[in-house]
């Protein structure tokens, strides 16, 4: 089976470490690994994928992902499609492309509506789309007009409008329906002064530097701000901040983390960021394990103080499950 598998797909590598392919840098071996840089070569890919019955797992970036110390015991796949053509003020993007260079090509033209993804480390097009990325109050879905997708059942490609992409707070139908591989997007921008977009993307990346851990390894937030109110009494009183929050509708996990205590803490080489407590970083060879072992102390203590259950904005892949 091995070698057919080889013969079949080529330029399939194996035992390739995945942590080198996220911003967490964790991740064990990949058993095979396979770059897409076309539609041609993704459709072959799943083709041998189904036929040699492997499990596979489609990576973008490798942002908002963590991967199993021992690895994926299938086949990896890259997509690596960057085919970007823009007319006018509208753009068909390949999934691969980096969200923050799409975003400086579409400024080049004078284009509005990724400025707040410039900060955003190795977030691809495809990714933000599946996990519908946002944030400073844009979203991904504000500049989407359509996407393609692969059918992994039916092996055909398939167009998909905005609102059958149905978008909501971090989600998309492609993350709740794992048969379809995003592809492509055709993106619709606003004509803007190029000035005024570059101010922006200044701001949006000071505020970053300011606020967040990019000196260290991490993938992004690592829970979705609840969007919820506290109707605790005491809680009230004692976290006065907890109004303002009411009024929002959503209340920053990072904000509730901190209030458990656990800004710092650390297991093994991993730590909940002294700089925003919603990212847990790599200090150095943290095991995923460790990472892990955080989530979950972090998600406990604001269960037990707060009532709220905190949704992983994290993708896991290799862990049993």
């Amino acid at each position: 089976m091995h070698n057919k598998i080889l013969e079949k797909l080529p330029g399939v590598q194996q035992n390739i470490l995945l942590k080198d392919f996220t911003t967490y840098k964790i991740g064990g071996p990949a058993k095979y690994f396979f770059i897409a840089k076309t539609h041609e070569e993704l459709m072959l890919a799943l083709k041998v994928a189904k036929e040699f019955k492997l499990p596979f797992f489609i990576l973008g970036g490798g942002s908002n992902l963590l991967i199993s110390d021992k690895g994926f015991n299938g086949l990896v796949i890259r997509i690596d499609i960057l085919n970007t053509e823009f007319n006018g003020n509208k753009a068909e993007v390949g999934a691969g492309i980096s969200l923050a260079k799409l975003s400086y090509l579409a400024t080049e033209k004078g284009l509005s509506g990724l400025e707040w993804a410039t900060g955003i480390p190795q977030c691809t097009l495809g990714g933000a789309v599946y996990g519908h990325a946002q944030a400073f109050g844009t979203k991904t879905s504000d500049v989407i007009k359509s996407v393609e997708v692969l059918n992994v059942k039916t092996l055909k490609f398939e167009k998909f409008t905005k609102n059958q992409c149905l978008f909501s707070l971090k989600n998309s139908v492609f993350k709740k329906n794992k048969n379809l591989i995003v592809v492509s997007a055709v993106l619709e921008f606003n004509e803007k002064d190029k000035t005024e977009i570059e101010n922006k993307i200044k701001e949006f990346l000071e505020y970053r530097k300011a606020r967040h851990p990019v000196n260290f390894p991490s993938a992004g937030s690592t829970f979705v701000n609840p969007e919820t109110k506290i109707k605790n009494k005491q809680l009230l009183k004692e976290y006065s901040e907890l109004k303002d929050y009411n009024e929002k509708g959503v209340i920053p996990a990072g904000y509730l983390i901190a209030k458990c205590g656990l800004v710092g803490k650390k297991i093994g080489n991993a730590q909940i960021s002294e700089k925003h407590a919603n990212f847990v970083i790599n200090l150095g060879g943290a095991k995923a394990k460790d990472v892990l072992n955080l989530i979950k102390l972090a998600k406990k203590k604001v269960k037990e103080k707060f009532k709220i259950n905190l949704e992983t904005e994290v993708q896991f892949v290799g862990f049993k499950k």
